[in-house]
């Protein structure tokens, strides 16, 4: 008996230093994130003035005339984000009722394993096929439509983050109470207004956190803008015009043959440090709301 309690002690202590050495190389591999971002980015700054990094509207510092304006990729990004979110929010929404509300389970097995596999496919292939199968037939339908434009991108980028904004918003409205369902049929309700004026609000939590982290995922995404949007840093809401977003401007240059330490290798880290604010910031707000929401329900 007393070696029986001495082992489960044993594995409870073991499991405990397993769990706090995961955790501390977490915020290790983060602090060193942050680190490299910042000593970099403080070498970029002493060259390029914040003021001229925030208010210049030109992004050029690969070119002859060097601008260091920001807003170019910044507008990129968010062009692109946006789109993906319109794409993403309505469909992602519609399967989250059809699945928790609708489905059988048999249903369920099969096409929840379908919309997770999206998030396993490469990048890259969604970024060829965004160029070669996506924009070939958005050209037939909008003839004005550049090689390389948001539009396309955006679009596929709205089925890419379809795991995020479906699946969260589906197990968000999974954990409503099965009674509060009952008690709206018991009071005349179809499924589809429960869902929509019952279920949906007292899920709302996890299915707003779900979409701001698709839209914080579509922000960071790589492959597909590089590929199908351009390297034309241009500063537009048209998203039929190229555009270049700030991952692709860090791919553009990170596969260049920029010296290393020169002012146009160090605007990556700049650009970095933006984005990871970026990012910081919708990640926080989508815990901030899930929590206010919750609380208000």
């Amino acid at each position: 008996m007393f070696s029986s309690l001495a082992h489960k002690k044993f594995l409870d202590k073991l499991m405990l230093a397993v769990f706090f050495t995961a955790g501390f190389i977490t915020i290790f591999i983060t602090i060193g994130i942050v680190y490299v971002l910042l000593s970099d980015s403080i070498k970029f700054f002493q060259e390029v003035s914040i003021k001229e990094f925030l208010t210049e509207k030109e992004w050029t510092p690969v070119f002859a005339t060097k601008k260091f304006g920001i807003w170019p990729l910044v507008s990129g990004t968010f062009l692109i984000a946006g789109i993906a979110v319109a794409v993403s929010i309505p469909l992602g929404l519609l399967i989250a009722i059809y699945l928790s509300e609708y489905a059988s389970v048999r249903v369920k097995e099969v096409a929840k394993p379908i919309i997770e596999f999206l998030e396993a496919i490469p990048t890259v292939v969604y970024g060829y096929f965004t160029l070669l199968f996506v924009t070939p037939i958005l050209q037939k339908i909008i003839p004005d439509l550049e090689a390389f434009n948001s539009l396309a991108p955006g679009i596929v980028l709205g089925f890419m983050i379809l795991p995020y904004t479906a699946s969260m918003a589906e197990d968000a409205m999974k954990g409503v109470p099965q009674r509060i369902r009952e008690a709206s049929y018991a009071l005349g309700a179809t499924k589809l207004r429960t869902a929509i004026t019952i279920v949906i609000p007292a899920a709302v939590s996890g299915i707003v956190a779900g979409f701001i982290l698709g839209a914080s995922r579509a922000i960071g995404e790589t492959m597909v803008v590089a590929i199908a949007a351009g390297m034309y840093p241009n500063l537009t809401l048209d998203p039929r015009e190229p555009i270049q977003t700030m991952t692709g401007y860090i791919v553009q240059v990170a596969l260049g043959d920029l010296p290393y330490g020169s002012i146009e290798y160090l605007s990556i880290f700049a650009v970095g440090l933006a984005l990871f604010i970026i990012a910081f910031i919708f990640n926080s707000l989508a815990l901030w709301l899930r929590t206010k929401i919750r609380e208000a329900y």
